[in-house]
């Protein structure tokens, strides 16, 4: 018996110490730390497509959820793309073996303007989320100069207008040229959506 915990605590030291991002996934019992653990995972992928956004320049917004998705799948993590949820998401992100179950719902848009990005927003909230989902993704493919400027400016403009019932200004969110966003969801339920800067600029 003995032998066997200890192999048991020999593979947990083990993924520790290869996967820790995993680890913390798997071992989440908030949404805070199921949050923080995805995150991680999340910057990788985003680092991926902006270290190929030369191998990707021809692809439209489907083609790069496409490759986003196969670097976020992991196993633990099961990334579908155009499933349905009252209509087809883009994204959908299942947890495996979670209880209770985490699903993360993303929409994707190739920058062309705020306005564009709200209507992304409207999608996700209106169309797509139930309001028993864990915080959603709005995916900004960025192929223009800037990001920063254009995050400043799409903050802002959220900010003064407090689209789709947004309870208040954009907060920070970990990652660069990124920022979340509440919103009162017909559920009753607050949602939050990441927004998710991803610098695709040649």
């Amino acid at each position: 018996m003995s032998s066997h915990r200890d192999s048991a605590a020999e593979l947990i030291e083990r993924i520790k110490r290869k996967a820790p991002a995993y680890l913390d996934l798997l071992t989440a019992e908030t949404v805070e730390e199921f949050e923080a653990a995805f995150c991680v995972i999340l910057e990788g992928a985003v680092q991926h497509l902006e270290k190929n956004k030369k191998n990707f320049e021809n692809l439209d917004e489907e083609g790069l959820s496409g490759a986003l998705a196969g670097k976020l799948s992991i196993p633990g993590l099961t990334v579908t793309q155009e499933t349905n949820s009252n209509g087809h998401v883009d994204l959908t992100i299942d947890a495996d073996h979670c209880s209770p179950a985490r699903v993360k719902l993303g929409e994707a848009k190739i920058y062309s303007s705020p306005s564009y990005h709200i209507k992304g927003i409207s999608q996700l909230l209106g169309r797509y989320t139930t309001g028993r989902e864990t915080p959603g993704l709005l995916i900004n493919y960025v192929r223009k100069e800037d990001i920063k400027g254009i995050t400043a400016k799409l903050r802002k403009e959220m900010d003064d207008k407090l689209p789709e019932k947004q309870t208040g200004p954009c907060e920070d969110h970990t990652l660069m040229w990124s920022l979340v966003t509440k919103h009162k969801h017909s559920s009753g339920e607050v949602v939050a959506i990441a927004h998710i800067g991803c610098n695709l600029c040649l």
